[in-house]
């Protein structure tokens, strides 16, 4: 048997979460993985239940999970916690804790969906980028870090660091994932980006680069700076196919690129130990503002189980079946508020009621 942790969290996620499990639950029986699954909590919840939003019990579960499935965390009313206890330091702790440094956040349009993107439909038809996001450095790790006062005033600081072996090993991944997705028809390319010209940090992280390179002949090569991948992510998005970058960067890009798929509902992320044991969400957060209403869209959150399935599992088929019968659905016409449902958009029930029905539609 093998075990998933499911961490349902704060706002919308245990919504979510629960459509995502149904679709879990299904392929588990229909393709005979031998999966456990049991729930924990965290996040603010956790801390309103227990006072720390990683409790000693959900990390020692974690820790000898094979995969983790988490919905969201955070929102308003967890401002008051302590600095330490609040929801996002629960996840830098489990990211820290557990070696996730790779995260893995793909931008795929689904045809159907072209029209609800930000930019013109010929703009991002066929789009499909993978960026990889260095996660366990960069400034939201470095030390020192903190409020204090100086000369009578209150000053905020942190610090942006990274060691060679932190920036090899993500680029190793990044060189390895270009690699994977070329075929005939797509050529190896890889861009890696940071702000060479103005920090020492981006200056080390492009030579490690470059040196790992050099192993990759098959991979073609280039850099950009974080605020010219910016502009080119909403100017020209399919000129990319992979990107790699630092923690804040990648924390930035991802979301951009999340527009130019019609939804950031609609985009899953896997972060991935050094052996390939990972931690799956969607990567919108809690949204608090709508929670509880059961409009929310799960599609993010199925697709990051079909992530687990493939990056960490080893069960291609049964990722395979979950993104198409999302596909189904999307070209189906099925939409949540956020991907251009308006007065006809499912509930976040109906969308996990569409999903299943694709999949059990498939599989007679």
């Amino acid at each position: 048997m093998r075990n998933i942790v499911v961490l349902p969290g704060d706002g919308i996620g245990p919504e979510i979460v629960a459509e995502a499990s149904r679709v879990l639950a299904y392929v588990n029986d229909r393709y005979a993985l031998e999966l456990t699954m049991a729930e924990h909590a965290f996040g603010g919840a956790a801390w309103e239940a227990q006072g720390d939003p990683l409790p000693a019990s959900t990390l020692a579960a974690c820790r000898e999970a094979d995969a983790i499935l988490l919905g969201a965390i955070g929102g308003p009313r967890f401002d008051e916690a302590p600095r330490e206890k609040r929801p996002e330091r629960g996840l830098l702790r489990l990211r820290a804790e557990l070696g996730l440094f790779a995260n893995l956040r793909p931008a795929l349009l689904y045809p159907a969906l072209a029209d609800a993107s930000s930019l013109k439909a010929e703009r991002v038809e066929g789009l499909d980028i993978m960026i990889l996001r260095e996660l366990t450095g960069g400034l939201y790790f470095g030390q020192p870090r903190g409020i204090e006062i100086r000369n009578g005033e209150r000053v905020g600081f942190n610090t942006m660091v990274y060691g060679e072996s932190e920036i090899r090993r993500i680029a190793v991944r990044a060189f390895e994932i270009a690699r994977q997705r070329s075929s005939d028809a797509r050529a190896a390319r890889l861009c890696s980006v940071d702000k060479h010209n103005v920090l020492e940090v981006s200056e080390l992280w492009r030579e490690v680069v470059i040196e790992v390179s050099r192993d990759y002949p098959e991979v073609e090569l280039t850099h950009m700076y974080v605020d010219n991948a910016a502009m080119q992510l909403v100017q020209t998005p399919k000129q990319f196919d992979v990107i790699v970058t630092g923690n804040i960067f990648g924390d930035i890009l991802s979301d951009a690129a999340a527009a130019l798929t019609g939804s950031i509902g609609m985009l899953p992320s896997a972060s991935l130990d050094a052996d390939g044991r990972g931690m799956y969400e969607p990567i919108h957060g809690s949204a608090p503002d709508i929670a509880g209403q059961g409009i929310a869209n799960p599609l993010a959150t199925i697709l990051s189980v079909a992530m687990m399935l493939r990056y960490t599992l080893d069960e291609a088929a049964a990722a395979d079946a979950i993104e198409n019968a999302v596909g189904a659905t999307i070209a189906d016409g099925v939409r949540c508020r956020d991907i251009g449902g308006g007065v006809d958009s499912v509930s976040t029930r109906g969308m996990g009621d569409a999903v299943m029905s694709s999949l059990q539609g498939a599989a007679r």
